[in-house]
């Protein structure tokens, strides 16, 4: 009886996560759809990120853009809402801001 119950206690902390992860993808999917429609989380039309001016580096008498297509993305994605920091790339920002994220926009 007592290794049932062990099973049974496994079991339910798996069925746990599998609802808390089934919840998560639910959110990411139906932020995705707005993504896609052309709709933020309001329910507005997404505004363009603003984007720093992009810092020149001078190779003798000719400017070379840095900072390009590349970071553009970046900042994209992290105002619709996802990370793009190393320790949670990808993942869905569920809490606003994260400073990871915003410290590397800075750099």
């Amino acid at each position: 009886m007592g290794k049932v119950h062990g099973q049974f206690s496994t079991l339910m902390l798996e069925v746990k996560r599998l609802l808390e992860e089934n919840q998560q993808l639910r959110l990411e999917n139906e932020k995705m759809r707005k993504i896609l429609k052309g709709e933020n989380a309001e329910g507005k039309p997404p505004l363009r990120a603003p984007v720093q001016p992009a810092p020149l580096l001078l190779e003798g008498n000719e400017a070379i853009d840095i900072v390009g297509e590349g970071y553009d993305n970046l900042a994209r994605l992290y105002h619709e809402g996802f990370h793009i920091c190393n320790v949670y790339y990808g993942h869905l920002r569920t809490e606003g801001d994260c400073l990871f994220c915003l410290s590397f926009l800075n750099k």
